[in-house]
């Protein structure tokens, strides 16, 4: 009899060993997590280069497509791009302005103060990321001598421009 219930208390011991158990992956069921640049973006760009401010009507800063459209207007790679956007947002300049209009109509950016890392962020969201588009942009861009911009900042032909669905 004991040796039944040795033989038991053995066998119920080493069949909760978790060895043999399968795991599985954890799945997102298609939900993506939101890059941490957009809400800087928001938190710390907005207040100035907000897209939802009319063209004419108070705007003291031109919209984000608007630098991001300049900055890419020369193809330049992701490092490129954000090395330049950091370079002046950290310290901006006339000598370091590339976009010469919003120069002369809104002054050069005041020098602003951000965390460590932030404008990295922001600038990384800008290039890899759809901006938010003012209505009148696509016109302006044409209105200004350029054929438009495609939403992620590359150049298009006029035709291509004069047929962008917003």
């Amino acid at each position: 009899m004991k040796l039944i219930q040795l033989l038991a208390i053995s066998l119920l011991i080493f069949s909760c060993n978790n060895q043999g158990k399968q795991s599985y992956p954890e799945v997102s069921y298609g939900l993506k997590k939101e890059h941490p640049g957009k809400k800087l973006l928001e938190t710390h760009c907005y207040a100035c280069h907000n897209p939802t401010i009319p063209e004419n009507n108070g705007r003291i800063a031109p919209p984000m497509i608007a630098i991001k459209t300049r900055y890419l207007r020369n193809e330049m790679s992701k490092e490129d791009f954000m090395n330049q956007v950091v370079t002046f947002a950290s310290n901006p300049t006339k000598d370091k302005a590339i976009l010469f209009g919003a120069v002369r109509r809104f002054g050069v950016m005041p020098k602003q103060q951000f965390p460590e890392g932030v404008v990295e962020k922001i600038a990384e969201y800008i290039y890899d990321n759809k901006i938010e588009e003012p209505d009148w942009f696509q016109d302006h861009m044409k209105g200004n001598g350029f054929g438009g911009f495609s939403n992620n900042g590359n150049k298009i032909s006029q035709n291509e421009a004069q047929n962008t669905v917003k």
